[in-house]
């Protein structure tokens, strides 16, 4: 069963709950029904074992949950010998049974069912009269690993979440990546380590600090374990959406990942992961989303904290929190001395070139280039993500940037690799093919300039190529005869001083000299100007459309005119045709 038809026979439920719930509420019903059908699938083969050894346990008066944990086979366990199909068999008793068959899992499960406030569900199902038709539709499905794989349960969990969203307007973007665009950043995170994760025995670390239901993780995993079943992942990740939370701890405890990695609550105010560090780190945080009901807890540690915290280098504004992000995720990368990190985050265009010289975002961008962190940015197409049509970027960091890699940063315009979906979800009308990731993954890992079709695609810079200084370009202050204004007191005691109206400022390239620059540009035009040093301010920005932009001449003018004759000739013979 393919996961559309799954999630559509899932959707079926719906009709069901019609009427008695609000279209938007449809998910807090069919989200942990799906997930109690998977458990109970997963645990099915060894059912009757547990309760043979949790029965064997109690008698030898030893605590059988190590036991069990084995029997099952699996990092979760029930002890209930009930299970989905014979909750079928007393129709009368079906919320008290349902109540004690959740119960009987170990705690990490019961977490997972509180988190979705299952048992308001089943109070309100049971009112309605629907508890038992509900139950009877999910008990009917196979959810078990042999028919539905890990991967295939992580689509449906995304569909049905998309759905929901959907029709209650809310923005499926903050919960799920699109798969293809994952598989993109894992290669990339993955390509420049081949040699070290094909070694058996191999473990490493991934952590994503906006997880939603864990496909970043999911896809990770399974990449590394395509290539070496030997290596092993362990996943970290904190999420702010309880109900995220929950499908995304249900999944890693099926893989059996050890849940308590995954954290609860919101990663920038309470990092749920407090002074860790890690190998690989994904992310893909709410684009443009404004921190303000976080700001006091930031600022604080921006203030307090300085650089032993996570925010020293600078605070966006507060109408995007994106690089917060990001400055998260340096402060979690391994010291380099230590074997280092690598980590990839997609973010919206503003980080790129938001702020002039001095601001937040421009101080951020300053700290992590001339800290040698940005390896590469990819420029995505537009229309790639469910919620919004805008340009994206995968910015990949990394602080052990291999020789060649040293002291530049490459930019990738992956914007014309596409193609057009078949059905469009949401906003998003477009997807990668397997061929375009290829291309993109060579492009990284071969380190090239290239063009394609007479244009650029990939070029690389210098660190500071990004990097500018702001001049404040002075005019002095004249009277009304036209005179200049000299100061009468202090240090500008017969200095010109300076008229505020005509003041101006220049950015002038890192790697050109000042006064060189201002003799050209300035002087020339205003031969009483000069500057003033005490004002001059380091700004960084990433123009990175600028740089691919191909100049294409205008059409010769005789060319245009004989067109536009063409046509008012063809106007004329309308009108005359007209009047006869």
């Amino acid at each position: 069963m393919n996961h559309q038809s799954l999630s559509s026979f899932i959707w079926s439920v719906a009709d069901l709950l019609r009427g008695d719930y609000k279209q938007s509420e449809y998910g807090k019903v069919i989200l942990p029904f799906t997930v109690l059908r998977r458990l109970d699938c997963v645990l099915e083969t060894t059912k009757a074992a547990v309760l043979a050894e949790l029965e064997a346990k109690q008698q030898a008066g030893l605590n059988p949950e190590p036991f069990l944990l084995r029997k099952a086979g699996q990092s979760f366990y029930n002890t209930s010998p009930l299970d989905m199909k014979k909750l079928m068999g007393d129709q009368d008793h079906i919320r008290e049974n349902l109540y004690s068959y959740v119960q009987a899992f170990s705690p990490a499960v019961r977490d997972i069912f509180e988190r979705f406030d299952f048992h308001t569900q089943v109070e309100r199902l049971g009112k309605a009269g629907l508890l038992y038709q509900v139950t009877e539709k999910f008990a009917q499905i196979d959810l078990h690993p042999e028919a539905v794989s890990n991967s295939q349960m992580g689509l449906v969990f995304e569909e049905l979440i998309r759905k929901f969203a959907e029709i209650s307007n809310e923005t499926a973007g903050e919960h799920f990546t699109p798969r293809e665009v994952i598989r993109l950043m894992v290669n990339l995170l993955f390509i420049e380590d081949d040699a070290v994760l094909s070694k058996p025995g191999v473990v490493r670390t991934i952590y994503d600090p906006t997880a939603g239901t864990g496909g970043m993780l999911s896809i990770a995993g399974e990449y590394l374990e395509e290539h070496n079943p030997q290596a092993r992942l362990t996943m970290f990740g904190q999420e702010l959406n309880d109900e995220s939370y929950a499908i995304c701890k249900a999944d890693m405890l099926i893989k059996g990942q050890d849940v308590a990695n995954i954290t609860p609550g919101n990663t920038l105010s309470d990092d749920g992961h407090l002074h860790k560090k890690f190998d690989y780190m994904l992310s893909n945080p709410p684009f443009g989303v404004e921190w303000k009901k976080v700001e006091k807890d930031i600022r604080k540690e921006h203030e307090q904290q300085g650089f032993n915290g996570r925010f020293g280098p600078g605070l966006p504004r507060v109408s995007d929190g994106s690089l917060l992000f990001l400055l998260h995720l340096v402060s979690k990368m391994r010291p380099a001395a230590e074997g280092g990190s690598r980590f990839g985050i997609v973010l919206n265009g503003s980080p790129l070139f938001t702020g002039g010289a001095g601001s937040g975002e421009s101080e951020i961008r300053r700290y992590v280039l001339e800290n040698d962190l940005v390896e590469a940015i990819i420029g995505l197409p537009t229309d790639m993500f469910y919620n919004t049509g805008i340009s994206t970027y995968v910015w990949i960091l990394s602080n052990r940037k291999p020789e060649a890699r040293k002291g530049c940063v490459q930019l990738i315009d992956a914007s014309g690799f596409w193609q057009k979906m078949r059905k469009s979800l949401g906003s998003k009308r477009k997807e990668l093919s397997d061929e375009h990731i290829t291309e993109i993954t060579r492009l990284f890992g071969e380190f090239v300039e290239a063009e394609q079709a007479g244009k650029p695609i990939s070029r690389i810079f210098k660190n500071q190529d990004f990097g500018y200084r702001t001049i404040t370009v002075e005019r002095p202050l004249r009277n009304e005869q036209g005179k200049i204004v000299l100061g009468e007191k202090g240090k500008q005691k017969g200095k010109p001083q300076p008229d505020s109206s005509l003041r101006d400022t220049e950015n002038v390239p890192l790697n050109e000299d000042v006064e060189s620059y201002f003799k050209r540009e300035v002087l020339p035009h205003a031969p009483d100007a000069w500057i003033d040093h005490d004002k001059t301010k380091v700004g960084y920005e990433i123009p990175f459309n600028r740089h691919f932009y191909v100049f294409q001449p205008p059409r010769p003018l005789a060319e245009i005119d004989t067109e536009l004759k063409q046509c008012t000739d063809r106007i004329l013979t309308m009108i005359a045709g007209l009047s006869a």
